[in-house]
């Protein structure tokens, strides 16, 4: 297939089939996608035809957009205490891994979950372990990056700061297929300041340094409802929340991010006017700094 040499997309829908997020992408304008490659709020998922995956192959030749990830299921939580959630979580896991590498989708989004009152370290350990499980009996049969995302930090929700993202990871054996997905709104909302040049500046410093840029995968980049440390994840469209425009401006034109695939996941509206808008927003605030 042709990968797009654009960046801006957001996420489909692959309601009627999973090709159709291909057709759904070109009418909003996207370069490149998000999608969930199974019902993201049920565990079961139908096994791919045959049929589904010529349709699913054929329509990413024609379209030429890029497929930048799948966003797993929300339903999985590997941070999970209870035994019979966290089997259940890692099998769905291990299963949506798998889907993406029959489809050829090089990233897996996931959040990193919940510790559920059992403790942040406890947390992140078990979904450590959850992911050299999985990459043991994986072996060398998967080519899948798996990116946690940033977090708003609600509840007893795991991922929040930098920092816990990189003890999940420095608990991982083999790194090399570890990423991040950095989500503008969650990092506003768990309190990295990103509107100000300076403060955008800081808080891109600190993911170096703690993280380090080269994890840096994906982009969801979403304004936010909810105010600054609010802890509380509400997505808007871009510039008409309370992260501002400015923000975006940072985002679009920094040059060490112009490897990294920037997505929607914003209000869609009728006949995706929303990913229309939002997208060319996007692309106006690249161009007005050229």
């Amino acid at each position: 297939m042709t990968i797009s040499s654009g960046r801006f997309g957001s996420h489909q829908s692959i309601a009627g089939g999973i090709h159709l997020a291909f057709e759904r992408g070109e009418s909003a304008t996207c370069d490149t996608l998000q999608i969930f490659n199974k019902s993201n709020n049920q565990w079961a998922a139908r096994q791919f035809t045959a049929e589904d995956l010529e349709l699913w192959f054929d329509a990413w030749q024609r379209s030429g957009l890029d497929v930048a990830c799948a966003h797993n299921s929300y339903l999985i939580n590997l941070a999970s205490p209870d035994p019979a959630l966290h089997e259940k979580s890692y099998q769905s896991f291990k299963e949506e891994v798998e889907r993406c590498q029959t489809l050829l989708v090089p990233n897996l989004v996931f959040h990193p979950g919940s510790h559920v009152g059992s403790g942040a370290d406890a947390g992140m350990k078990r979904i450590s372990t959850s992911i050299n499980r999985l990459f043991d009996e994986l072996g060398n049969d998967t080519e899948v990056t798996l990116c946690l995302e940033t977090t708003a930090g609600t509840g007893s929700n795991l991922g929040a700061t930098f920092e816990e993202l990189a003890q999940i990871i420095d608990g991982v054996e083999h790194t090399s297929r570890m990423g991040v997905c950095l989500d503008t709104c969650h990092i506003f909302a768990a309190g990295y300041a990103i509107t100000e040049a300076e403060d955008y500046e800081t808080t891109m410093l600190k993911f170096s340094d703690i993280i380090g840029l080269h994890r840096l995968q994906v982009i969801h980049v979403n304004d936010s409802k909810m105010p600054f440390d609010s802890h509380r994840d509400r997505h808007e469209n871009i510039g008409e929340g309370l992260i501002g425009l400015q923000a975006f401006r940072h985002f679009v034109n920094d040059a060490r991010l112009a490897h990294v695939p920037m997505l929607l996941e914003t209000p869609k509206g009728e006949e995706l006017a929303g990913d229309i808008k939002n997208l060319r927003q996007l692309r106006q605030l690249q161009k007005s700094a050229s």
